[in-house]
């Protein structure tokens, strides 16, 4: 229990810290599932089991980004809190935690606009500090109550399902029949998929996506390492710039 407990507490105040927006290269890094892994690893002891959810989990958020004005489809943040400490303390298959994060993941786009919501208080309230020049009072508009709020808002959801979550995780894996239990590790086994989706439809180009398919069969059908293909696709990369592209450009 007592394990349990400062469990949440670290996970609570992680999923507070990494979406105070310090920076979005040092912000965008913590909420990734695999660095959530890797603290969650930390914290249990259990570090091959936290990276392996929480790498399972990166690639469902693989091709997350910010619409135009900021929003997110999904919250990884939220998803990976939950889903990894949860999923480790009761010996979940990285498949059955991928359907436990998706929900809060969605779950977490929803806190994300009470965050802003609040925050258009202290915006109003900062422009009359501007009008007279307060400086102090720009500051704490600007940073100190929204990040009380925030904590507010985030700290209590992370903290409360990770304490209780646990046993309970572990009473539904019991009653879920075998058949559904399956059902929930094929639905995990596709998300992943869903996330090189995303990413191929955000690099938009759609003559790279035989490269794509030709990496995928190398890996599944050759059994080739990840590595060793990845070298090898640098490798054909820099070949078709060179004698390909890079012949066009000039011409």
């Amino acid at each position: 229990m007592g394990n349990t407990l400062i469990i949440a507490i670290c996970m609570g105040l992680y999923y507070w810290i990494c979406r105070l927006r310090f920076g979005y290269t040092f912000s965008s890094m913590l909420l990734q599932p695999v660095v959530i892994g890797i603290f969650v690893g930390v914290l249990s002891g259990k570090m091959v089991e936290a990276m392996q959810i929480g790498a399972a989990l990166q690639l469902v958020y693989l091709g997350v980004t910010s619409t135009p004005g900021g929003n997110v489809p999904n919250d990884p943040a939220l998803a990976g809190c939950i889903a990894i400490p949860i999923g480790v303390l009761s010996g979940m298959s990285p498949e059955v935690a991928i359907t436990l994060a998706v929900p809060f993941g969605v779950i977490g786009v929803f806190v994300d606009q009470i965050r802003r919501t609040t925050n258009t208080l202290w915006v109003h309230k900062a422009d009359q500090y501007a009008e007279e020049g307060n400086s102090r009072g720009i500051f704490t508009c600007a940073y100190i109550l929204p990040t009380i709020v925030g904590f507010i808002i985030r700290f209590p959801i992370v903290f409360v399902i990770d304490f209780y979550g646990v046993e309970f995780a572990k009473q539904v894996l019991t009653m879920i029949p075998d058949w559904l239990l399956h059902s929930f590790e094929v639905m995990g086994g596709i998300l992943p998929a869903l996330g090189f989706a995303i990413t191929l439809t955000v690099i938009g180009k759609k003559q790279l996506i035989p490269f794509f398919i030709i990496g995928f069969f190398m890996v599944k059908y050759f059994s080739l390492d990840v590595m060793a293909v990845a070298i090898f696709a640098v490798a054909t990369a820099s070949l078709l710039y060179l004698f390909l592209f890079r012949k066009e450009e000039i011409s």
